[in-house]
């Protein structure tokens, strides 16, 4: 879901955030339209407001833990974490985490990679909030579905602050509601 189909209608904060994100044509191969979320973080107002919104949304949720996709999910769920009142899981690369972890494997549409977790990083029945850049096949967000699912969380819902329009249809991943800020920049 589209946070302007979620009746937030202050399209000015919205521009504000979709006019800071950097287009990079070619990237990292032909014919990808990277979108590059560092020009959002250098922009004070914009990365503010990138925080406000999601903390808007989920104060009121119960949310008990932010948990963040390597790497640019590190960079909005720890705020968002604190401004909510919950502790911020890291979701990482194989062999990146130094204690016992659990893992996820999921299909790149060029190969495979992996989600971690420590384990007992989160509890049975916490309420999780995923967080991440951009979504655009679902893969990841899907592996960190299903690895809080395997530990016992409840995962509320998905965010991200870009998100392609095909993922409009459903709004879900793997049946969790799925929330974006803005489309892509072309």
């Amino acid at each position: 879901m589209y946070a302007t189909k979620n009746g937030l209608h202050e399209e000015q904060r919205l521009k504000i955030i979709t006019d800071s994100i950097r287009v990079i044509p070619h990237f990292p191969k032909p014919g990808i339209m990277f979108q590059d979320i560092t020009t959002l973080l250098l922009d004070h107002k914009a990365f503010k407001l990138t925080i406000d919104i999601f903390v808007d949304r989920y104060r009121s949720m119960n949310i008990s833990a932010v948990a963040g996709v390597e790497a640019r999910g590190f960079m909005f769920g720890p705020p968002i974490a604190l401004a909510i009142g919950a502790k911020f899981i890291p979701l990482r690369k194989p062999r990146k985490l130094p204690g016992e972890v659990i893992s996820e494997a999921y299909v790149l549409e060029y190969g495979t990679d992996c989600l971690e977790m420590h384990v007992g990083a989160v509890l049975p029945g916490e309420r999780v909030l995923v967080i991440d850049d951009i979504v655009a096949t679902g893969g990841t967000l899907s592996a960190a579905i299903r690895l809080l699912e395997r530990a016992g969380a409840e995962v509320v819902e998905c965010a991200c602050v870009i998100g392609i329009p095909e993922l409009k249809v459903t709004g879900k991943l793997n049946g969790k509601p799925l929330y974006v800020l803005v489309e892509p920049r072309q």
